[in-house]
């Protein structure tokens, strides 16, 4: 019961962080006239990076305690995206040298999200 405490708290507030940030970065960008999706695009690329510092010094250096990567890793970070778990997960399989592995994984993922999220938007029927 404490790990699902440790994962709702974290994941509480890592979706809010979500929001500020990526709400933030993309009213800027209209701002600039982008159209390109600046704030998912930082989120999860600010994701990869703390899921990978958080990783690193729990498997590298033991400084992260079991608890507290749960609390940040699964928790805050799976709630601010879960596309950094995709990244940890795909250099996992590189570190395994399971490479053909990594490049299924990433172009199933990619390729396959994108067509499931076509596929449920069309299922969904004509625009109103």
């Amino acid at each position: 019961m404490t790990a699902v405490l440790y994962v709702a708290v974290g994941g509480a507030l890592g979706s809010v962080a979500r929001y500020l940030m990526g709400s933030a970065l993309a009213t800027q960008a209209v701002q600039w006239g982008l159209r390109f999706p600046v704030g998912t695009f930082a989120v999860n690329l600010i994701g990869c990076l703390f899921i990978g510092l958080v990783a690193g010094l729990a498997d590298k250096h033991a400084l992260i305690a079991a608890d507290a990567r749960l609390l940040l890793v699964t928790g805050v970070l799976g709630g601010y995206t879960t596309f950094s778990s995709f990244g940890l997960e795909t250099v996992m399989l590189l570190k395994g040298g399971n490479i053909g592995l990594a490049l299924a994984y990433v172009l199933g993922s990619v390729v396959l999200g994108v067509a499931l999220v076509a596929l449920g938007w069309w299922l969904t029927g004509p625009a109103a």
